[in-house]
């Protein structure tokens, strides 16, 4: 009999056991489901874009309200842009719009009407265009965005004959850019040329000028452009161009400032990205940002393959009186027209460096996710 209970008392043992178990998991997974609730429910809002109004001493995050997705995915590259309006940003199914003037984080969204990703500021205007060159125009104080520059891809595939990739899936041009200058002119960069039209997109004609990739910025009816060769500049409203910056590379950025233009070139001979500033309106020109080259041990160590991050220049701004300067590593100021530059902090956050917009005395920054 006592044999017997010992076998029941065995059995059951385990059993109990095995209970004692499941519900100890259960009620183990049911708390982490609630911490990770919790967690989502408080954590802070994704890191997308950063604003400061004081020269960079401060930063404020602004993301709230913006698509969860851009956090993992990163803000497409010509995907916004900033003016005396503020800060405008194509995501989604719509475009988010932040005030340059407001003191508390606050986005307003407008639904988009078409697939165009890329945005760019017009005269009077936001454009929106997609690499098929199907374009959308809205005008300010409107609310309506309607199609613009219909008949652009017809002209451009009677100027240009070159059959591509583009052409032959599409029998189009491929667009890269939009540029609108204060009198209207309006320049189309295309894969590898640049059209230009001066009757509101009527008519177009080819610019005997770069290779397609070019951006561009104007200052007192002055044009200066990026180009495989340089740094372009027109005094005729872009129908003939000079070089007027050239270090065997291409151009990367060109930026009004006060009194001229600021521009970034690449150098083949260094293999790094330099900076130059004009305040003639692009006649002369003074390198400056010599102290935020990269060190010759660094370069050795990329070249060897031992570094893998570039510390190249990247982007270049003006915010009241500071020259503003994005890094791979981060974003320097300098108050004194680039003799002498500062690293500012920036909240720590994974990323490739950063893309700088400027609006008024207000600077954004959207960190670069590589994509």
């Amino acid at each position: 009999m006592k044999n017997k209970k010992m076998k029941r008392l065995f059995v059951s043992v385990p059993a109990i056991l095995l209970v004692l178990f499941l519900l100890n998991s259960f009620v183990l997974k049911e708390k982490k489901a609630g911490e990770k609730t919790t967690e989502r429910t408080k954590s802070a809002p994704a890191t997308i874009v950063f604003r400061s109004a004081d020269g960079g001493q401060t930063w404020q995050n602004i993301s709230e309200g913006l698509p969860e997705n851009l956090q993992r995915e990163g803000v497409w590259r010509d995907g916004l842009f900033a003016n005396d309006r503020g800060l405008y940003l194509r995501a989604g199914n719509g475009v988010y719009h932040s005030e340059s003037n407001s003191t508390t984080p606050f986005w307003t969204k407008e639904i988009f009407p078409g697939n165009q990703r890329n945005i760019a500021p017009g005269k009077n205007r936001i454009l929106a265009y997609n690499f098929r060159g199907q374009f959308l125009q809205k005008i300010n104080g409107t609310n309506n965005w309607s199609p613009i520059y219909t008949n652009f891809q017809e002209q451009a595939v009677r100027i240009d004959r070159m059959v591509d990739w583009m052409y032959k899936n599409y029998k189009e041009r491929e667009v890269r850019t939009v540029f609108e200058t204060a009198g209207g002119t309006v320049f189309i960069g295309s894969n590898n040329m640049l059209f230009r039209s001066t009757n509101s997109g009527k008519t177009w004609k080819q610019v005997h000028v770069g290779d397609g990739r070019m951006t561009l910025a104007e200052s007192n009816g002055v044009l200066l452009t990026t180009s495989k060769d340089g740094i372009l500049r027109s005094t005729d409203d872009g129908e003939n161009w000079d070089r007027v910056i050239s270090e065997g590379g291409a151009g990367i950025a060109v930026e009004r400032i006060d009194g001229g233009f600021a521009a970034i070139v690449y150098n083949t001979i260094t293999q790094t990205n330099s900076i130059h500033i004009s305040l003639d309106s692009g006649k002369t020109w003074n390198a400056i940002g010599e102290e935020l080259q990269p060190s010759w041990s660094s370069l050795l160590m990329k070249k060897a393959g031992i570094l893998q991050s570039s510390l190249d220049i990247l982007s270049i701004k003006q915010m009241g009186k500071y020259l503003i300067c994005g890094r791979a590593d981060g974003i320097f100021r300098s108050s004194d027209m680039g003799k002498t530059w500062e690293k500012l902090l920036l909240p720590a956050i994974e990323n490739y460096g950063f893309n700088l917009s400027v609006s008024g005395n207000v600077i954004y920054a959207i960190p670069n996710k590589g994509c």
